[in-house]
């Protein structure tokens, strides 16, 4: 920026002068020109300095070329290996159709060829429900006139391609599109996309293991998973399937509960057979949510402070939608999936209220650079008592660091006061150790083997590279000098290798470091040892960290907190510690609007808004939106009647 700005003093702009002042040609010319000018540069000099030294012909310090902001931007973002860069140069693109092929990606030649009277891009932007209807009635156009050969050929291919059509749209998944690019799927929908392919493989004797394919499914979604379940084992195979969602493991034929608690104290089988047996196991926490009721409502829904309205919203399958949430409540979205709610909570009014705020708006996927894409801008207006809102946090499930040296401790900030306590110490203080010296991110008392991780990087040919053991230190990050300054007898590797329950009884008196600890146990994480590298944790664990870090601040009653599927992934026992800590963050003023598929959540929130009533083209607008009680009412809603059973305890 500073070269810039030398470099423009020297063409002759006032810089001094505010932008607004600027006539429009100047303004236009320093945006966007694709002029690229080499000038000398005086550093430091002002206008009249640089103007003088210009006329004396003085030596300048170096030649400076401009480049315009447009320009710029193009060059960082297409260049750039950082991937900060490169989303700094993203906030300022927006996505647009090619202006040849209109976003089709092909040659006018090969869109010349039609089926039905629509080209190849026009048949992969339809719905897979609206293609079944295609092909099935331009099947006969497709044979006339070719030999008999080529049309025995095509009406194997149309047959091939209805079934695996219509498989699909058996899953729930009809209201996808053939060019639906593949970042942009749920995990459920991946989730079924794969095992339409395990069922059209027709094959049996297999032994297939699934990791919670019920997470961030809807539940009338969930009967259709169900059904693609039991064809599978039908068919004569074998399934092993992780699962938290309570209707799956009635519908299971052998239950194994492991438990009773996580971490160190979890492990044990407590039950292995028939469902139905599960019920007099006392020690497990799944028979109580499985078995038993519901409990009532403990409190009446909370009355709105206030309201935040979205208006004219345009994104995805949200055409000029409307939509209201209420201040200083707890607020659920629902819908099935593909309905757009994630479109209008995470993106929509994530979009539109940190434009107000004037934040830039958090990433939409990882951080990685080579899946970074342009952001497709929101259309939409924010009003209703938008100054009741000064700050937006959004908790998601991203990781919270990529390699080792990202750790609970860290991350949550209760290390600094901990590498305090350890530079107070007497033979800490004797040795003229300060807090730096204990920790594992600088060279003062790090192993240098290591570097701090902990682990050494080891590089396999033609295989992803992998962690092991420090062979000096052995994992406990730092070097002998400094392990030799104990705190009550522990040495700062010690401390990182606790779990959050054993440093919470070790720093009980200490409450700069007691206080986070004691967030972390009752949010369900007192498992977890402080130490724990990032690339360990669980999306859900990552994301409950987040939120006990976000806990800590001091509540002001003013801010937004967005979260999308908070419970995927989760016990149902974590569910109610997770619901606890967000339901303080309501009582403490603020506003809570959550993207949520499991029932008892919705059941217990102070207003609900459904999308739908169907995904994709059939959804995207606000089928009900109330009390849980008025939604479980509505006559058009899919999630009225799971609703109705959550809150009658059915």
């Amino acid at each position: 920026g500073q070269n810039l700005r030398d470099i423009l003093v020297t063409l002759g702009h006032d810089v001094d002068t505010p932008w607004r002042d600027l006539p429009k040609k100047v303004r236009h010319w320093i945006l966007f020109t694709d002029e690229q000018p080499t000038v000398p540069v005086y550093p430091g000099f002002t206008p009249a300095e640089t103007r003088a030294a210009l006329k004396r012909r003085t030596e300048p310090a170096y030649q400076g070329t401009f480049t315009s902001a447009r320009r710029h931007v193009l060059h960082t973002f297409a260049t750039s290996q950082s991937p900060l860069m490169k989303r700094r140069a993203a906030q300022y693109l927006v996505a647009s159709d090619c202006p040849v092929c209109h976003g089709k990606r092909l040659k006018p030649e090969a869109l010349a060829v039609t089926f039905g009277g629509l080209d190849i891009a026009e048949l992969s932007q339809l719905p897979l429900d609206r293609l079944g209807d295609v092909l099935t009635g331009g099947g006969e156009g497709l044979v006339t006139g070719l030999t008999e050969e080529r049309q025995v050929a095509a009406q194997r291919i149309a047959g091939d391609v209805l079934d695996r059509v219509h498989l699909l749209r058996d899953l729930g998944l009809g209201y996808l599109s053939l060019d639906r690019a593949t970042p942009t799927l749920s995990p459920g929908e991946l989730q079924r996309l794969r095992l339409a392919t395990q069922i059209r493989s027709n094959l049996f004797g297999v032994v297939y293991v699934l990791d919670e394919p019920s997470a961030g499914l809807h539940p009338g979604d969930g009967e259709a998973l169900r059904r693609a379940l039991g064809r599978l084992r039908e068919a004569g195979n074998t399934l092993f399937v992780v699962e938290h969602d309570l209707d799956l493991m009635r519908h299971a034929d052998w239950l194994v509960d492991v438990g009773p608690d996580a971490g160190e104290r979890g492990g044990t089988v407590l039950y292995s057979g028939p469902p139905e047996g599960l019920r007099g196991v006392a020690a497990s926490h799944t028979a109580k949510y499985l078995f038993e009721p519901p409990s009532a409502r403990a409190r009446p829904a909370r009355e709105p402070r206030g309201w935040l309205r979205l208006e004219g919203v345009t994104r995805n399958n949200l055409q000029s939608l409307d939509a209201a949430f209420p201040l200083g409540t707890f607020c659920a979205v629902t819908g099935v999936s593909g309905s757009g709610k994630s479109s209008l909570v995470s993106q929509a009014l994530v979009d539109l209220v940190a434009a107000h705020l004037g934040q830039d708006t958090p990433p939409p996927a990882d951080d990685e650079a080579d899946e970074l894409e342009v952001r497709v801008a929101t259309g939409g207006r924010l009003r209703g008592d938008t100054a009741a809102v000064r700050r937006l946090v959004q908790v998601d499930q991203k990781p919270i660091g990529r390699t080792p040296r990202s750790n609970l401790a860290t991350y949550t900030g209760l290390f600094d006061p901990v590498r305090k306590l350890f530079a107070a110490t007497p033979a800490a203080r004797s040795r003229r150790y300060d807090a730096g010296r204990f920790s594992f991110n600088v060279p003062k008392g790090r192993c240098e083997t290591c570097e701090g991780e902990g682990f050494v990087t080891v590089e396999l040919l033609f295989l992803p590279s992998v962690y092991a053991p420090c062979p000096t230190c052995h994992g406990a990050r730092y070097n002998a000098a400094t392990l030799k300054v104990t705190l009550r007898g522990k040495t700062v590797a010690d401390v990182l290798h606790m779990t959050v329950d054993e440093a919470l009884a070790f720093f009980e008196e200490d409450a700069a470091v007691e206080r986070p600890l004691r967030l972390l146990q009752q949010i369900g994480l007192g498992y977890l040892r402080l130490g724990q590298p990032a690339t360990e944790l669980s999306g859900g664990e990552a994301q409950r960290i987040k939120l006990a870090t976000e806990l800590q601040r001091v509540q002001r009653g003013d801010t937004l907190y967005v979260l999308d599927e908070p419970t995927t992934g989760l016990h149902a026992a974590d569910v109610d510690r997770l619901m606890a800590q967000l339901h303080g963050l309501v009582e403490a003023g603020n506003t809570v609007v959550v993207v949520e598929h499991e029932m008892r959540v919705v059941a217990g929130s102070d207003w609900v808004v459904d999308i739908g009533p169907g995904a994709g083209s059939a959804g995207g607008r606000i089928v009900a939106a109330g009390t849980p009680e008025q939604v479980a009412a509505a006559p058009d809603s899919v999630t009225a009647p799971f609703l109705a059973r959550a809150m009658s305890g059915r």
